[in-house]
């Protein structure tokens, strides 16, 4: 039987690119996005079906998920949908905040929430979301995104234990530097004058950064893989940005590491 993928911001990026792979490889496609318009492109393709959907709205949550179980047994989950908030925690807005947590935490949580009786019933499913290199240490001003990656990283894991009591599976995809949008559409960003030399030299910096990215399709690889190796693995770090991070703040020790990042930044 053809297996059935729902994915929350499906438009660009990595969503998009989710969603060709799966395609490709002869899966259904749910693709979700907050502007149904935007997804054109994928609709033109065999076996993809469009629906809108704000993770940021409960009752759209709701009847979006009924249409997709409706129209597909869901095997797999991914919650992709997510953007990102630069500054020093002094300027933020609380509205700036607010929307940060309810898009990349909230969003998950409520998407997940709705799919469990779903899977349960079943005794099976996965639930993928993506996280990000940002929920595995941290960087200058970027403290909410952070708070938002760390929370689905440390709740995937716990969640892992009640969702296993009904053969369903949960696992995070956490990738480095992708070449997408993410630095324009998908990016809010604020400035202090008295963090200015701290935002100097970290956008100054993501250019470089961005030169080891990998592509929104060597990611979606990943995802695929975690959809279905059948592994016992909650993470997954994607990109050999990622993956150089991690090793190495594994290789010195987490305050070791946090050293070293100071220090660059304040060269």
């Amino acid at each position: 039987m053809r297996k059935t993928i729902f994915i929350t911001g499906a438009s660009s990026g990595l969503g998009k690119a989710t969603a060709k792979l799966f395609q490709e490889k002869g899966w259904n496609i749910i693709a979700t996005m907050r502007s149904p318009e935007n997804g054109d492109e994928l609709a033109q393709l065999d076996r993809v079906t469009i629906l809108p959907l704000d993770v940021t709205d409960p009752e759209k949550i709701t009847t979006t998920i009924a249409s997709a179980i409706a129209k597909h047994d869901i095997n797999v989950v991914f919650n992709n949908a997510g953007y990102g908030l630069m500054g020093a925690l002094e300027v933020l807005t609380d509205e700036q905040i607010m929307k940060q947590l309810n898009t990349n935490l909230l969003g998950v949580l409520r998407v997940t929430q709705a799919f469990i009786p779903h899977f349960r019933e079943k005794k099976s499913g996965l639930f993928i979301s993506t996280t990000s290199m940002g929920g595995l240490f941290g960087f200058p001003l970027h403290s909410i995104y952070h708070a938002t990656k760390f929370a689905i990283e440390g709740w995937s894991e716990s969640m892992s234990f009640e969702l296993g009591l009904h053969g369903i599976g949960i696992k995070t995809i956490a990738p480095g530097g992708i070449v997408t949008d993410f630095l324009g559409r998908s990016l809010d960003r604020s400035s202090h004058p008295a963090y200015r030399q701290l935002e100097d030299k970290l956008y100054g910096d993501i250019d470089i950064m961005m030169e080891s990215a990998s592509t929104a399709e060597q990611i979606a690889e990943v995802v695929y893989l975690a959809a279905t190796d059948g592994k016992d693995q909650i993470r997954y770090v994607a990109g050999g940005d990622a993956n150089a991070l991690y090793q190495r703040r594994l290789e010195i020790g987490n305050e070791e590491f946090r050293r070293e990042i100071r220090k660059q930044f304040q060269a």
